[in-house]
């Protein structure tokens, strides 16, 4: 088993920190070869809130995916969210000489690169910097510009910035935990690629990812990412109201929300009744599920309302043809995909990142708990793919790079290259490319 075809998956959440290592098979499906999850005590709402906590979480997943795969773990790719992520369009433009012929990948690459240098507020750093629709001397609406003659090449980026405290408390928690940080991938954008197909995104979708502590929202439209947000509702919040509501401990109160809850009231019978142990010389306490379903209801109702506004916002509501896609932990809530679609209006379906998976030791991350985790692998794996690519590109176009006798190695540029044709750089803190 060769070690650098391993890529491996770190799920920083609320609710749990998870590790998933995987490798392509001969059909370029993903085999997950290993597993390990642990209880998130240190974060909250995506955000590191404590250092020592989520560093023993991140060693124990580790240690546990490292032990059922049998490899050692060196290096993650790892995802972030919480409520600090932010976004905005921003145009940009180069102009080349006119006595160039056509448009290069380089050119591309300038134009993106520069967009990586535009004042974002104090505080806060660029994580990922998404090309939309190309304009070559005025003409816009193009997709690929590479090989079009023209002057001056213009397109809209979609900026999504991150508070530069919270990557750092991230890195540092990886490094305490004596691993690297090879990437830095916004979650959303890692459960698209495990949960959607192309055809959705080409026609337009929303991915919904209710996760413990917040609700991640990406849009796609004709193949592109449009819109990002994330909310800072999620399960935990609905379990807190269930708590409140029942006056009951907050692990019933999570047995209630995942064992009998529904998203719907009137989906839930009325004589149904629920008994559950009371604190000590005390009587059970007799929960009914209708009342336990209101209560599921109300808050899901408010969580869908932003989830509605955000797409309104966007401009796309009238162009997902693919509807709604929920993933995540809370996707798995009896009767969410009915709710969702009586209050927006939109087809929806529970995500499941089955699509890209071949034969797994552990069959338990086919379930949207995991669409991230598995996201991650993906991504990396998507990552390589796209160095080898541009490599051979590069080694088939210009003159053999190591000649007989020489023992010089290939430099990083190499694997940089990306290939002739592009739809959308991701560029990451350390400078490695994903495209979407």
């Amino acid at each position: 088993m060769e070690n650098d075809r391993l890529i491996v998956g770190l799920d920083i959440g609320t609710t749990k920190i998870c590790a998933i290592i995987g490798r392509k098979n001969e059909f370029g499906k993903l085999e997950v070869l290993g597993m390990g999850k642990a209880v998130s005590d240190g974060v909250n709402r995506g955000v590191v809130t404590n250092i020592d906590k989520t560093v023993h979480a991140i060693q124990k997943a580790v240690e546990d995916a490292s032990e059922m795969a049998d490899v050692d773990i060196v290096e993650v790719i790892v995802g972030i969210a919480g409520q600090h992520i932010q976004s905005k369009i921003v145009h940009g433009s180069i102009m080349r000489t006119p006595t160039e012929d056509e448009i290069t990948v380089e050119d591309v690459r300038r134009l993106s690169s520069d967009m990586e240098n535009i004042v974002v507020p104090p505080g806060n750093s660029i994580i990922h910097v998404m090309p939309q629709d190309y304009t070559v001397d005025y003409e816009g609406g193009i997709k690929d510009p590479v090989g079009m003659s023209g002057t001056r090449l213009e397109a809209d980026f979609h900026i999504i910035t991150a508070q530069t405290a919270a990557i750092n408390n991230i890195n540092r928690c990886v490094r305490r935990a004596n691993l690297t940080s090879k990437q830095l991938i916004l979650e959303p954008l890692a459960s698209s690629l495990s949960v959607l197909s192309d055809e959705e995104k080409e026609a337009g979708v929303c991915l919904v990812d209710i996760g413990g502590g917040t609700t991640d929202i990406a849009i796609f439209y004709e193949n592109i990412i449009r819109h990002t947000a994330v909310i800072p509702l999620g399960g935990n919040i609905i379990t807190t109201d269930i708590k409140e509501g029942c006056m009951v401990m907050q692990n019933q109160a999570e047995l209630l929300k995942t064992r009998f809850g529904k998203a719907i009231a009137n989906e839930a019978n009325p004589n149904e009744i629920v008994s559950i142990p009371g604190l000590r010389n005390r009587p059970p306490k007799e929960i009914s599920i209708r009342n336990l379903a209101s209560i599921i209801e109300a808050r899901m109702e408010e969580i869908i309302e932003i989830v509605q506004n955000e797409i309104m916002q966007s401009g796309h509501y009238k162009k997902l043809a693919g509807g709604i896609v929920l993933t995540g932990g809370g996707s798995q809530l009896q009767c969410i995909s009915q709710l969702f679609e009586y209050m927006t209006g939109l087809d929806t379906r529970i995500g499941y990142p089955n699509e890209h998976l071949g034969k797994s030791v552990v069959e338990e991350v086919k379930s949207p708990m995991y669409a991230t985790s598995v996201g991650l692998v993906l991504a990396g794996f998507k990552s390589l793919d796209e160095r080898e690519e541009g490599y051979k590109k590069r080694l088939a176009n210009s003159a053999p790079i190591v000649k007989p006798g020489n023992k010089e190695f290939l430099t990083k540029d190499i694997f940089r290259s990306i290939g002739a044709k592009l739809k959308g750089i991701i560029t990451d803190d350390i400078g490695d490319d994903i495209t979407y």
